[in-house]
Order: C-alpha cells, then sequence, then structure tokens
C-alpha cells in the first residue's frame, strides 16, 4: 500500500517544475507532461485539480500554458497531497470512533495516532521552495 499515491507523485513533480519556473512565464502542458514523465491526459487531468485549488493558473491560446501563481515557499507538500488524494493516513481505525470502537483504549491506536502526527507535521513543513533546493544539488 502507497501512502502517497502514484498520481499524487506525479501532481508534485508537475508542481516542482512550475515552482522552477516561477515568474518566468507559461509552460505548456505538453512540455511538463514530457519533462517530468506523465502522460498528457493525466498531466492535464492533475493540472485542472491544482487549478481549481488555486495553485496554477492557465493562460489560453497557442502561446498559453499554465503557471504557479503563489510562491514555491508559500505551497507545502500537504497541500498538493491534500488537493490530488486527501489527507494522508496510515489506518482508518485513526479516523474517528465510528471507524473503530476500540480506539479510546487501543495500544495500537495511540502509537500510530503519534507517527500520523509526526507524518502530518513533516509535510507541512515542506515547501516546494525546499523540494527545489533537493533538485539542484
Amino acid at each position: 500500500m502507497d501512502i502517497i499515491r502514484k498520481n499524487t507523485d506525479y501532481a508534485l513533480r508537475l508542481m516542482v517544475n512550475l515552482a522552477e519556473r516561477y515568474g518566468k512565464g507559461v509552460v505548456s502542458s505538453r512540455t511538463l507532461a514530457e519533462e517530468e514523465g506523465v502522460t498528457y491526459f493525466l498531466a492535464c487531468k492533475l493540472l485542472q485539480k491544482l487549478s481549481n485549488a488555486g495553485f496554477v493558473k492557465s493562460e489560453m491560446g497557442p502561446k498559453g500554458g499554465f503557471y504557479l501563481c503563489i510562491p514555491p515557499s508559500k505551497i507545502t507538500l500537504a497541500m498538493v497531497i491534500d488537493t490530488i488524494q486527501g489527507p494522508v493516513s496510515l489506518n482508518s481505525c485513526l479516523l474517528g470512533i465510528n471507524v473503530c470502537p476500540n480506539q479510546p483504549t487501543c495500544p495500537i491506536s495511540k502509537k500510530l495516532s503519534e507517527l500520523q502526527n509526526y507524518i502530518d507535521d513533516f509535510l507541512r513543513k515542506i515547501t516546494l521552495e525546499d523540494l527545489l533546493k533537493a533538485r539542484k544539488k
């Protein structure tokens, strides 16, 4: 089981690519797809979701394309993940007592909850700018 789904990985790659071009104009969805190894159809679908979430904007026309409309330092991994697949959840037992009636006294649930909190905090701290710095090394 993947915690971060393949489509989310593709979306993150597209977003890092757009972050590299931040403030430098638009790039076509076809170019983004080719550069990041994503099928054109899927890239369009993911860019639509990212646009609906307000992370990217598009310009129409022969010279049109997409651009990041928020600084890379303001977009976290958690924000992109939530947009594409919803929040990362280690186990359904962490979703509340309605899912698992044993949750209030379960030692497994308590430890998983600690790990979940760590993962959530970690994903909220990493920005696209951080990923750009790692990409350039």
